[in-house]
């Protein structure tokens, strides 16, 4: 839903819909009237839902009334899994696990499956840390959003090999954006000058996708995930964005449904 800027929830959803996309990602609404409500706009168009649960708050205990506030508001929705963001990249390991347990508890108690994602400023924000999770809390499964680690270590992430795929290896969720070693976001995935970055994020995810072949697992949820500025780059003086935020994403969509569907 980020970047969707229609006058009300339903347009949204009947231009997510009518494109063919399956289903949507975000943020559960405050109360249990609105929860029904989307519950129901859901249903009528058979959209699939995945939840995006972010841990507020500067200290432990405030993301940890905060985590658990807002799985119980996802709870609600039925949703296909929990995508989240915990922890802060400047906490200490041992902050930054508590939440993430604390988050899995939760999650394990409302019988929702969780994913946290590979994010800058979180817990996850650079291969480091999370293989220092991953060795704590094997268990532990992930949105794969590479971009966001080709930008803090400033490389397509071909030095990295075995942290990528210990990610891959326990990935249930894709986020669909392409980014290169000075951004989180390239300019257009269909240009030529982008087709190096698209090309490894590409490799990845079909990693991910065969993992889940080969599993014979029942779903795998890939969101195209191009944002609006300030993701995406805007011209000088004017703020316009450089591309159409909904053409690129109706682009992954058919891009990625030709290379992995069948």
């Amino acid at each position: 839903m980020w970047g969707m800027n229609k006058p009300s929830i339903e347009e949204n959803l009947n231009l997510i819909k009518d494109a063919g996309f399956d289903g949507v990602e975000m943020k559960a609404p405050a109360g249990t009237d609105e929860s029904n409500r989307l519950c129901r706009l859901l249903k009528e168009r058979r959209l699939d839902l995945v939840a995006q649960v972010r841990a507020e708050g500067s200290t432990l205990d405030e993301q940890t009334v905060s985590i658990k506030n807002e799985l119980v508001k996802a709870a609600r929705l039925n949703p296909l899994l929990i995508n989240a963001h915990c922890g802060k990249d400047y906490w200490t390991f041992d902050k930054n696990l508590k939440i993430i347990v604390s988050a899995q508890t939760f999650a394990k108690e409302l019988k929702l499956k969780i994913v946290h994602e590979t994010h800058r400023a979180r817990a996850t924000f650079c291969t480091t840390s999370t293989m220092e999770i991953i060795d704590a809390l094997p268990e532990i499964r992930f949105t794969a959003d590479f971009a966001h680690w080709c930008c803090v270590h400033n490389t397509l992430l071909h030095d990295q090999p075995d942290p990528v795929d210990r990610v891959i290896e326990r990935a249930d969720y894709i986020h669909a954006r392409v980014g290169n070693a000075t951004s989180p976001q390239i300019t257009d995935p269909r240009t030529p000058e982008n087709k190096d970055a698209v090309k490894a994020h590409l490799n990845w995810w079909e990693k991910i996708v065969t993992n889940h072949r080969n599993s014979g697992s029942e779903f795998l949820p890939i969101c195209s995930e191009f944002g609006p500025p300030d993701y995406m780059v805007t011209l000088p003086f004017t703020d316009k964005p450089i591309a159409n935020q909904w053409e690129l994403n109706c682009y992954m969509k058919d891009m990625l449904k030709e290379q992995f569907e069948g």
